[in-house]
């Protein structure tokens, strides 16, 4: 399979997503910044600093599109600008990055596709609403959506190596608390899956969650982490007494495990990391840890 991916918000995960694609692909992804723009450029993707550029032409060419900025009060920045021109289009798939925050507490108990979104965070909201409104543009254009509602995301670059081995690392502990997770590369396996696979989103839009087999508490993770570096775990620090971020605290604020037995019964994935245990030992692997 090859194609035009037009990835609308080429981040972190697109990134990851674009490398895996095999040969004969065109990739062209939108950034807010000229030195991003830049770096694409060297990675293989025709880079579009957005807002600022024309995307109408890109729109019509593209075979597929991936939608993963973050949205904004109002839902999705780009459909408000993009609708037109996306309700013209005819791609064969279309897919959208979102959150398992879209389903908010569950108080540990397991969330699956089928559970009612009920976001307690601004974040959370945000990203059920930006949902909403790409399942009405896909309606009106009839072509299939995928939501892929992402877990907490970790890789090269976003682990946890850095900060144990600087001393810096805190396991912080809140009583009942687990998160699910997934490693990036993950996450590009499962869109590639549903991009080779367009029947198995429908127009409106077909959940999935995208998250590994091993919801845990986020202290484990850490002590984990530790383990592997041969050092001792980070301090415990109770989580009334912890100075968080606001990004940090919406993530403490909401606990639950999230299944994920849809992107392997109807798009086939065989996770390569199926626990944070894989993946941590991945990532120290490839720093050469």
């Amino acid at each position: 399979m090859a194609g035009t991916l037009l990835s609308l918000g080429h981040g972190y995960s697109a990134r990851a997503l674009a490398r895996s694609l095999g040969p004969g692909w065109r990739v062209i992804g939108t950034t807010r910044s000229p030195d991003k723009a830049a770096a694409l450029r060297n990675e293989g993707v025709e880079p579009r600093v957005w807002p600022g550029t024309d995307l109408a032409d890109d729109i019509a060419e593209a075979t597929h599109i991936l939608a993963s900025a973050g949205p904004d009060e109002a839902g999705d920045p780009f459909l408000p600008l993009l609708g037109g021109a996306l309700a013209r289009a005819r791609p064969a798939w279309v897919g959208y990055l979102s959150t398992t925050g879209v389903y908010g507490d569950q108080g540990g108990d397991w969330v699956d596709e089928d559970s009612p979104l009920a976001p307690g965070t601004e974040r959370g909201r945000r990203r059920a609403l930006a949902e909403e409104q790409w399942r009405t543009v896909s309606e009106d254009g009839g072509w299939p959506l995928a939501l892929f509602r992402l877990a907490g995301i970790y890789g090269p670059g976003r682990g946890p190596f850095q900060r144990i081995r600087s001393g810096e690392a805190r396991r912080i502990v809140k009583p009942g608390q687990v998160f699910s997770r997934i490693h990036v590369d993950d996450i590009a396996q499962v869109v590639a899956a549903a991009m080779a696979r367009p029947e198995a989103a429908a127009p409106g839009g077909t959940a999935f969650n995208v998250c590994d087999d091993d919801p845990a508490p986020p202290q484990d993770v850490l002590e984990e982490a530790a383990r592997l570096l041969g050092l001792p775990p980070p301090p415990e620090i109770p989580y009334k007494a912890a100075d968080l971020s606001p990004m940090a605290r919406s993530f403490y604020a909401e606990s639950k495990r999230v299944r994920n037995d849809r992107i392997k019964k109807r798009l086939g994935v065989r996770l390569l990391y199926p626990t944070y245990r894989d993946g941590l030992a991945a990532l120290l692997a490839a720093e050469g840890g």
